[in-house]
Protein backbone atom coordinates (compact mmCIF):
# COMPACT_ATOMS: atom_id res chain seq x y z
CA UNK A 1 0.00 0.00 0.00
CA UNK A 2 2.60 2.40 0.97
CA UNK A 3 4.30 1.90 -2.20
CA UNK A 4 1.16 2.57 -4.19
CA UNK A 5 0.81 5.67 -2.29
CA UNK A 6 4.20 7.07 -2.92
CA UNK A 7 3.91 6.02 -6.43
CA UNK A 8 0.63 8.00 -6.69
CA UNK A 9 2.09 11.22 -5.26
CA UNK A 10 4.81 11.09 -7.91
CA UNK A 11 1.87 10.79 -10.30
CA UNK A 12 0.11 13.90 -8.32
CA UNK A 13 3.17 15.92 -8.98
CA UNK A 14 4.14 14.98 -12.66
CA UNK A 15 0.37 16.19 -13.54
CA UNK A 16 -2.20 18.12 -12.31
CA UNK A 17 -5.36 15.99 -12.67
CA UNK A 18 -8.15 17.89 -12.10
CA UNK A 19 -7.60 18.96 -15.77
CA UNK A 20 -8.57 17.80 -18.77
CA UNK A 21 -6.27 17.55 -21.62
CA UNK A 22 -6.31 16.75 -25.64
CA UNK A 23 -6.16 12.70 -26.26
CA UNK A 24 -1.93 13.34 -27.07
CA UNK A 25 -1.05 15.16 -24.22
CA UNK A 26 -2.88 12.65 -22.05
CA UNK A 27 -0.82 9.93 -23.64
CA UNK A 28 2.00 11.88 -22.73
CA UNK A 29 1.35 12.81 -19.23
CA UNK A 30 0.72 8.74 -19.01
CA UNK A 31 4.40 8.50 -19.68
CA UNK A 32 5.72 10.87 -17.15
CA UNK A 33 3.55 8.97 -14.64
CA UNK A 34 6.03 6.20 -12.22
CA UNK A 35 6.49 2.96 -14.07
CA UNK A 36 5.66 -0.33 -12.22
CA UNK A 37 8.29 -3.47 -11.78
CA UNK A 38 5.67 -4.97 -14.95
CA UNK A 39 4.53 -3.78 -18.02
CA UNK A 40 1.54 -2.45 -17.01
CA UNK A 41 -1.43 -2.30 -19.49
CA UNK A 42 -3.20 0.73 -21.32
CA UNK A 43 -6.27 1.31 -20.86
CA UNK A 44 -8.78 3.46 -22.32
CA UNK A 45 -12.63 3.89 -20.19
CA UNK A 46 -15.53 5.49 -22.02
CA UNK A 47 -18.56 6.33 -19.94
CA UNK A 48 -21.86 6.49 -21.88
CA UNK A 49 -24.89 8.11 -22.01
CA UNK A 50 -27.04 5.51 -23.17
CA UNK A 51 -29.20 3.60 -21.19
CA UNK A 52 -27.52 0.02 -19.91
CA UNK A 53 -31.09 -1.50 -18.69
CA UNK A 54 -32.16 -0.96 -22.50
CA UNK A 55 -31.64 -3.87 -24.99
CA UNK A 56 -31.66 -1.52 -27.94
CA UNK A 57 -29.09 0.43 -26.61
CA UNK A 58 -26.34 -2.08 -25.91
CA UNK A 59 -22.85 -0.91 -27.09
CA UNK A 60 -20.55 -3.92 -28.05
CA UNK A 61 -18.50 -4.15 -31.04
CA UNK A 62 -14.50 -4.92 -31.79
CA UNK A 63 -11.72 -3.26 -33.63
CA UNK A 64 -8.32 -4.47 -34.79
CA UNK A 65 -5.89 -2.38 -32.73
CA UNK A 66 -3.36 -0.98 -35.33
CA UNK A 67 -0.27 -1.59 -33.20
CA UNK A 68 -1.48 -4.42 -31.18
CA UNK A 69 -2.70 -4.96 -27.68
CA UNK A 70 0.80 -5.82 -26.17
CA UNK A 71 -0.70 -8.94 -24.63
CA UNK A 72 -0.28 -12.56 -25.48
CA UNK A 73 -3.57 -14.00 -26.15
CA UNK A 74 -4.03 -17.56 -25.81
CA UNK A 75 -7.28 -18.76 -28.34
CA UNK A 76 -9.46 -21.44 -28.18
CA UNK A 77 -11.50 -23.13 -31.05
CA UNK A 78 -14.57 -25.07 -30.68
CA UNK A 79 -13.82 -27.16 -34.40
CA UNK A 80 -14.39 -30.75 -35.38
CA UNK A 81 -11.22 -30.06 -37.40
CA UNK A 82 -8.52 -29.54 -34.17
CA UNK A 83 -5.46 -29.96 -35.91
CA UNK A 84 -6.36 -27.13 -39.06
CA UNK A 85 -6.73 -24.66 -36.14
CA UNK A 86 -3.82 -25.73 -34.33
CA UNK A 87 -1.77 -25.64 -37.50
CA UNK A 88 -3.28 -22.11 -37.96
CA UNK A 89 -2.14 -20.91 -34.38
CA UNK A 90 -4.65 -21.81 -32.29
CA UNK A 91 -3.19 -22.47 -28.70
CA UNK A 92 -6.62 -24.77 -28.18
CA UNK A 93 -8.68 -26.58 -30.25
CA UNK A 94 -11.36 -29.36 -29.66
CA UNK A 95 -15.20 -29.91 -29.32
CA UNK A 96 -16.49 -32.50 -27.00
CA UNK A 97 -13.56 -32.79 -25.60
CA UNK A 98 -12.63 -29.18 -24.53
CA UNK A 99 -16.19 -28.59 -23.36
CA UNK A 100 -16.31 -31.28 -21.13
CA UNK A 101 -12.64 -30.03 -19.96
CA UNK A 102 -14.43 -26.36 -19.36
CA UNK A 103 -17.81 -28.26 -17.67
CA UNK A 104 -14.74 -29.52 -14.85
CA UNK A 105 -13.55 -25.91 -14.25
CA UNK A 106 -10.88 -25.40 -16.92
CA UNK A 107 -10.93 -22.21 -18.48
CA UNK A 108 -7.13 -21.53 -19.61
CA UNK A 109 -7.90 -19.55 -22.34
CA UNK A 110 -8.76 -15.50 -23.18
CA UNK A 111 -10.17 -15.99 -26.35
CA UNK A 112 -13.05 -18.27 -27.81
CA UNK A 113 -13.63 -18.70 -31.39
CA UNK A 114 -16.10 -21.41 -33.51
CA UNK A 115 -17.12 -22.73 -36.21
CA UNK A 116 -20.67 -22.17 -37.44
CA UNK A 117 -21.36 -25.91 -37.13
CA UNK A 118 -19.50 -26.37 -33.60
CA UNK A 119 -21.69 -23.20 -32.07
CA UNK A 120 -25.11 -25.77 -32.13
CA UNK A 121 -22.84 -27.19 -29.49
CA UNK A 122 -21.23 -24.91 -27.88
CA UNK A 123 -24.77 -23.05 -27.00
CA UNK A 124 -24.81 -26.03 -24.34
CA UNK A 125 -22.14 -24.71 -22.29
CA UNK A 126 -23.36 -20.75 -22.52
CA UNK A 127 -23.80 -20.69 -18.86
CA UNK A 128 -20.25 -21.36 -18.17
CA UNK A 129 -18.51 -19.04 -20.92
CA UNK A 130 -21.34 -16.30 -20.89
CA UNK A 131 -20.21 -14.93 -17.66
CA UNK A 132 -16.77 -14.91 -17.78
CA UNK A 133 -17.25 -12.90 -21.51
CA UNK A 134 -15.78 -16.22 -23.70
CA UNK A 135 -18.71 -17.43 -25.66
CA UNK A 136 -17.81 -16.94 -29.07
CA UNK A 137 -20.46 -14.32 -30.95
CA UNK A 138 -21.09 -13.81 -34.52
CA UNK A 139 -20.80 -9.92 -33.43
CA UNK A 140 -17.60 -10.54 -32.41
CA UNK A 141 -15.95 -12.32 -35.25
CA UNK A 142 -15.63 -15.07 -32.78
CA UNK A 143 -18.20 -17.52 -34.85
CA UNK A 144 -16.79 -17.63 -38.02
CA UNK A 145 -15.99 -20.51 -40.85
CA UNK A 146 -12.69 -18.90 -41.52
CA UNK A 147 -10.57 -19.89 -38.43
CA UNK A 148 -7.19 -18.96 -39.34
CA UNK A 149 -8.43 -15.92 -40.28
CA UNK A 150 -10.19 -15.44 -36.58
CA UNK A 151 -7.25 -16.82 -35.56
CA UNK A 152 -4.58 -14.19 -36.64
CA UNK A 153 -7.50 -11.30 -36.15
CA UNK A 154 -7.32 -12.37 -32.71
CA UNK A 155 -3.88 -12.54 -32.28
CA UNK A 156 -2.67 -9.60 -33.92
CA UNK A 157 -4.60 -7.56 -31.48
CA UNK A 158 -8.20 -7.32 -32.68
CA UNK A 159 -10.20 -6.32 -29.26
CA UNK A 160 -13.90 -6.81 -28.31
CA UNK A 161 -15.47 -3.66 -26.39
CA UNK A 162 -18.94 -4.37 -24.22
CA UNK A 163 -20.82 -1.58 -22.43
CA UNK A 164 -21.48 -3.18 -18.52
CA UNK A 165 -24.03 -2.43 -16.33
CA UNK A 166 -23.39 1.12 -15.78
CA UNK A 167 -22.89 2.22 -19.01
CA UNK A 168 -19.13 2.19 -18.57
CA UNK A 169 -16.67 0.61 -21.49
CA UNK A 170 -12.93 -0.41 -20.40
CA UNK A 171 -10.70 -1.41 -23.38
CA UNK A 172 -7.02 -2.28 -23.44
CA UNK A 173 -5.08 -0.35 -25.57
CA UNK A 174 -1.88 -1.50 -25.19
CA UNK A 175 1.21 -1.59 -23.19
CA UNK A 176 3.30 1.18 -21.09
CA UNK A 177 6.47 -0.03 -22.69
CA UNK A 178 4.34 0.95 -26.09
CA UNK A 179 5.80 4.32 -27.54
CA UNK A 180 3.50 7.61 -27.15
CA UNK A 181 2.53 8.22 -30.79
CA UNK A 182 1.65 3.88 -30.46
CA UNK A 183 -0.80 4.59 -27.94
CA UNK A 184 -2.39 7.36 -29.35
CA UNK A 185 -2.93 5.82 -32.43
CA UNK A 186 -4.40 2.92 -30.57
CA UNK A 187 -6.41 5.07 -28.49
CA UNK A 188 -7.73 7.05 -31.71
CA UNK A 189 -9.19 3.97 -33.22
CA UNK A 190 -10.98 2.91 -30.18
CA UNK A 191 -12.71 5.71 -29.35
CA UNK A 192 -13.76 6.06 -33.24
CA UNK A 193 -15.19 2.09 -33.06
CA UNK A 194 -16.89 3.19 -29.57
CA UNK A 195 -18.53 6.48 -31.34
CA UNK A 196 -20.02 3.90 -34.67
CA UNK A 197 -21.15 2.08 -32.57
CA UNK A 198 -23.63 4.18 -31.52
CA UNK A 199 -27.23 2.65 -30.86
CA UNK A 200 -29.77 4.48 -33.76
CA UNK A 201 -32.19 4.69 -31.12
CA UNK A 202 -30.17 6.39 -29.07
CA UNK A 203 -30.97 10.63 -29.04
CA UNK A 204 -28.69 12.82 -26.89
CA UNK A 205 -24.82 13.37 -25.10
CA UNK A 206 -23.57 9.72 -26.25
CA UNK A 207 -19.92 9.84 -25.03
CA UNK A 208 -20.18 11.49 -21.72
CA UNK A 209 -15.83 11.68 -20.21
CA UNK A 210 -13.01 8.97 -21.40
CA UNK A 211 -10.01 8.66 -19.28
CA UNK A 212 -6.67 7.14 -19.73
CA UNK A 213 -4.52 5.28 -17.50
CA UNK A 214 -2.64 2.41 -16.78
CA UNK A 215 -2.67 -0.53 -14.41
CA UNK A 216 -1.26 1.31 -11.14
CA UNK A 217 -1.58 4.92 -12.48
CA UNK A 218 -4.58 7.20 -11.66
CA UNK A 219 -6.20 8.39 -14.43
CA UNK A 220 -6.11 11.13 -16.76
CA UNK A 221 -9.73 12.77 -18.08
CA UNK A 222 -9.76 13.61 -21.94
CA UNK A 223 -11.45 16.47 -23.18
CA UNK A 224 -14.59 16.40 -25.06
CA UNK A 225 -13.60 18.28 -27.74
CA UNK A 226 -11.70 15.08 -28.72
CA UNK A 227 -15.24 13.27 -29.08
CA UNK A 228 -17.53 15.83 -29.52
CA UNK A 229 -18.40 14.34 -33.05
CA UNK A 230 -19.95 11.28 -31.58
Amino acid sequence: MEKHSKRYRSALQAADLSKDYSLKDAVDVLAKFPKAKFDETVELAVRLGVDPTSGEQMVRGTTPLPNGSGKKVRVLVFTDNPAAALAAGADHAGLQDVMAKINEGWLDFDVAIATTEAMKIVRTIARVLGPKGLMPNPKSGTVTDDIAAGIKAVKAGRVEFKMDKTGNIGVGIGKRSFTAAQILENALVVIDAVGKAKPASFKGHYIKTVFISSSMSPAVRVATTEYSQY
